[in-house]
């Protein structure tokens, strides 16, 4: 008994200095970007006004400080960097991630003008088997690496992948310059993208992975170290 109540005690004391930080997003905050500081490099990141959900959810996580000390725990080259599982923050080695989070969903945003082109951050969520609304998960994310493509690999994605869905002409256009991952466009919340540090994305896209139980984990930790509001400049 004695043992549990320590353990009370202690999450209490935890919520407790959670709490105290300001959790509430003002409107001064939406005018503000994101600077993502990780033991590879800095990153900053512009959140879009077009998800209101999205945008809200992560700065207020971003007041309360829950990305400090994350791991990207799942990383494949030419496809994407994933993070925002809390459980990461003291995983061991070789230990599997990514089923961690806070108890709610957040509602699709899906919107024409924002697609999976190199350098946008998404919400990650659970499967259409078990989540056929394509809500978002409360606090894991994605920012896309992708590749290029030419117009024959589009044509293969559409007719693999996307079950005939046709590509925009302007979507086509950037996926041949810019690249991405055209596959999950309609189907993930995009809700910004990274206008600073793209090469950081890069850099860690090229870690070497896990290929055991914890399967495309880094073999050595990438970790944010500290996200925060900066104030935003024009570019």
């Amino acid at each position: 008994m004695r043992k549990i109540f320590l353990l009370v005690s202690f999450f209490a004391w935890a919520l407790s200095g959670m709490a105290q930080k300001d959790s509430t997003v003002k409107k001064k905050d939406r005018k503000r970007d994101v600077l993502l500081q990780t033991n590879m490099g800095d990153m900053v990141i512009r959140l879009s006004d077009s998800t209101p959900l999205h945008r809200d959810n992560f700065l207020k996580l971003v007041k309360v400080g829950f990305y400090d000390s994350i791991l990207f725990h799942r990383v494949i080259k030419n496809f994407m960097i994933q993070s925002g599982d809390p459980n990461s923050k003291t995983a061991v080695a070789r230990t599997p991630l990514g089923n961690g989070g806070p108890n709610y969903t957040i509602p699709a945003e899906f919107r024409t003008n924002l697609f999976h082109k190199k350098g946008v951050i998404a919400a990650a969520r659970m499967g259409d088997n078990v989540n056929p609304q394509k809500a978002s998960s409360g606090s894991q994310f994605y920012i896309v690496q992708g590749k290029i493509f030419d117009d024959a690999e589009l044509e293969s994605v559409e007719f693999s992948r996307m079950n005939g869905r046709k590509i925009p002409a302007n979507r086509r256009e950037v996926y041949k310059t810019i690249g991405g991952t055209p596959h999950l466009d309609d189907n993930y919340t995009v809700f910004g993208e990274v206008i600073k540090g793209l090469e950081v994305v890069d850099k860690i896209a090229a870690v070497p992975t896990s290929t055991g139980a914890d399967r495309d984990r880094p073999l050595e930790d990438v970790r944010i170290i500290k996200v925060k509001l900066i104030k935003r400049k024009k570019h």
